[in-house]
């Protein structure tokens, strides 16, 4: 399904240009926007995108999968929460613990959580994405229209970062989807949350591991992280109402208290907040079922999955037990003073 829908843009979309996106009805209608709303050059932005070709791969990559009904979250987090990823992470952790601390202290969010969203998205700056942004958001707001809208917002925000910082916007390159830098921010969101946090008076999501934590911990700030608070716990099915639950919206919209009504076993030292049910199917296996409170729906603003969510949680987890069991080894193998008081 997913060559076919390739295919079919192919086949479809206006792929060849003249004077390449310059002269597709959408891109002129863009460029026109641009120009009356933010004072841009309407003959510079037509030049620009002259120089632009609708790029076959990303069409290929952002379509959907083949069959939703075959996602399988045991598959997903094997991706995630993996032996190498811990190891990286907690390496990544010791040399930027002072920055985390920090961030942890002016935000609320736990280092781990910080250090997990980083090793999910680019396994902590090693792949960053190669896509040329300008070119990829052009061709997404312009030939791909399950998600135009967003995409052509994201492209007006990239112009208006780029003029903000003095680069050309050809020179951003980041995923397939347009996200850019050690976080994989999509412009807007650099523009909205990212933050200077090594004190170097630039914000540089691309090489400054510091912007990077800081700029994420920013962003679950804003978007409602509540510190201290759970992210999500699992629960056991006892009856057979599940499928209605399963239909609710992420957002935390019962007392944790009410699920039980529904056939769920729950812990008994449960937080009693609001909390949402989060299903995590597996072909073959059949589904995990968890209570997601506000921090795992924040989660979801970083990525609207509530695997990846999980992913994050679960990678969190992971390394803050190891974090805190070699913090103890440290302390064991530290010399002891020979006398105390």
């Amino acid at each position: 399904m997913k060559r076919l829908f390739f295919l079919l843009v192919v086949l479809c979309a206006p792929f060849v240009w003249a004077g390449g996106y310059a002269d597709h009805p959408k891109a002129q209608a863009f460029i026109a926007r641009m120009t009356e709303r933010h004072g841009f050059s309407e003959a510079e932005l037509w030049l620009r995108f002259s120089h632009l070709q609708p790029m076959a791969r990303v069409l290929e990559l952002i379509a959907p999968p083949r069959d939703a009904r075959r996602k399988s979250w045991q598959a997903y987090r094997a991706r995630f929460v993996d032996p190498r990823r811990i190891e990286k992470g907690l390496s990544f952790w010791r040399r930027h613990a002072a920055t985390l601390a920090r961030a942890q202290a002016r935000y609320g969010v736990p280092a781990e959580i910080i250090v997990a969203i980083l090793g999910v998205e680019t396994l902590y700056g090693k792949d960053t994405g190669r896509f040329p942004t300008l070119a990829t958001l052009a061709t997404l707001a312009f030939d791909y229209p399950p998600r135009a809208e967003l995409f052509e917002r994201e492209l007006e925000a990239l112009l208006l970062l780029a003029r903000e910082e003095g680069r050309p916007p050809e020179s951003y390159y980041g995923s397939y989807a347009g996200a850019i830098g050690l976080p994989q921010f999509l412009p807007s969101s650099i523009r909205a949350y990212a933050v200077d946090f090594d004190g170097d008076a630039r914000i540089d999501l691309e090489r400054s591991a510091a912007d990077a934590i800081g700029s994420i911990a920013n962003f679950l700030s804003a978007h409602g992280w509540r510190e201290g608070a759970p992210v999500a716990v699992k629960v056991d099915v006892e009856g057979t109402a599940m499928p209605t639950l399963g239909e609710e919206n992420i957002q935390p919209s019962r007392r944790a208290s009410e699920f039980a009504a529904y056939g769920l076993r729950l812990p008994r030292d449960l937080d009693d907040a609001p909390a949402a049910l989060i299903d995590l199917p597996t072909p073959e296996v059949g589904a995990e079922y968890w209570l997601g409170f506000q921090n795992f729906y924040v989660l979801t603003r970083y990525n609207r999955s509530s695997f990846y969510a999980m992913a994050v949680c679960q990678l969190a987890d992971a390394l803050r037990a190891r974090w805190a069991a070699q913090e103890a080894q440290s302390r064991l193998d530290s010399p002891r003073p020979a006398c105390s008081s």
